[in-house]
């Protein structure tokens, strides 16, 4: 099974040699690449799940309604916001579509698992920070969904052959090739394979001046949605199966 994902969140990075990029730009940007994720998902009938971090969540309503009418799942991507603020706007979220948020992603700022727990998750996708050196710090870990605290964990994935982890900038970076191959492999040994990108890596980059290193601005922008396009691509030619977070854990 493929669980493909995606993290809304407005880019972080100052601005370069320019006047600063306010933040109203920052959440336009992230609404323009959210909807470029979208068209493509609908030319190819996938289903993916969307973690919206939470601190702009109330922001991006009429965005986050659009992804949910799609029959897209929901999450919250936990950036740096605290229990109270997760509360608020789980419960905000779930009176506008009508659903329940079940899943939460976390990354710098990992909250303890009771707390989130208290907040009627269902699952935790804890991810680690990607850099050009990351793909070789780690070269084994486990891949198995856990149950804990009442929640399932759902680990990152990585590739048994290349030791490569399933990660932003892994997608970014790789010849879909050799990532297809991956991906293919991967799957006669595991169960899932979980893909995450994240929405500012499809930012134009010549266009929007941010100050981020050279080897995140590659194969960005438009590069990334013709990657995503080649990857579903082959999903469907391939026939691959691929579900929503939420449908695969329950």
């Amino acid at each position: 099974m493929i669980l493909l994902t995606f993290n809304i969140l407005n880019i972080e990075a100052e601005a370069k040699n320019v006047a600063e990029i306010s933040d109203g730009e920052r959440l336009k940007i992230t609404e323009d690449n959210t909807k470029a994720i979208l068209r493509i998902l609908d030319i190819h009938d996938i289903k993916a799940s969307f973690f919206v971090e939470i601190s702009i969540a109330e922001k991006l309503q009429n965005l986050i309604k659009a992804i949910s009418s799609k029959g897209h799942e929901i999450a919250f991507y936990n950036l740096n916001s605290n229990l109270q603020e997760i509360e608020n706007g789980k419960k905000n979220i779930q009176d506008l579509l009508e659903k329940q948020v079940r899943g939460i992603r976390q990354k710098d700022f990992k909250l303890p698992l009771q707390d989130l727990k208290s907040l009627e998750f269902n699952y935790v996708s804890n991810i680690d920070n990607a850099d050009i050196l990351f793909p070789f710090k780690r070269l084994k870990r486990d891949t198995e969904i856990i149950e804990e605290d009442g929640l399932s964990i759902v680990p990152e994935s990585i590739s048994p052959y290349s030791q490569l982890p399933y990660n932003d900038f892994v997608f970014q970076i790789l010849p879909m090739n050799y990532y297809q191959n991956m991906v293919f492999e991967t799957l006669k040994n595991d169960d899932f394979v979980l893909i995450y990108l994240n929405s500012w890596q499809f930012t134009d980059f010549k266009k929007y001046r941010f100050d981020i290193p050279f080897y995140r601005s590659l194969f960005s922008g438009k590069k990334m949605e013709d990657k995503l396009d080649a990857l579903l691509t082959w999903i469907n030619e391939k026939e691959l199966a691929t579900s929503r977070m939420k449908d695969y854990i329950f």
